[in-house]
């Protein structure tokens, strides 16, 4: 019981970030140190898009994030159905959140 005490985290949500930030595109690069996840907001019929966040992981974190991911889409498909996704790829290193 001591030891699970040790190992919790008590985490704060503020609330300007608990509004969340809207991306449906994500740009993912990485090195031989870090992956770099670039989370963009395209608008229909505006050429410019802003990156609205990046978050920088370690490759260990990378993974979890993977695997977490994984894992949640998992349970959301058992109980709704699987997720559609376009056939339409986009660009070498970005993922679509359509």
């Amino acid at each position: 019981m001591e030891e699970q005490k040790k190992n919790q985290i008590n985490i704060e949500l503020k609330e300007d970030v608990a509004q969340g930030v809207y991306s449906n595109l994500a740009i993912i690069s990485h090195s031989s140190s870090e992956f770099v996840l670039d989370f963009v907001r395209v608008m229909p019929g505006i050429p410019k898009a802003e990156v609205k966040s990046r978050i920088i992981l370690t490759p260990e974190h990378a993974k979890r994030l993977l695997l977490a991911l994984s894992d949640n889409l998992s349970k959301y498909e058992s109980v709704h159905g699987p997720v559609k996704v376009d056939d339409r790829a986009p660009g070498i290193g970005q993922i679509g959140f359509n």
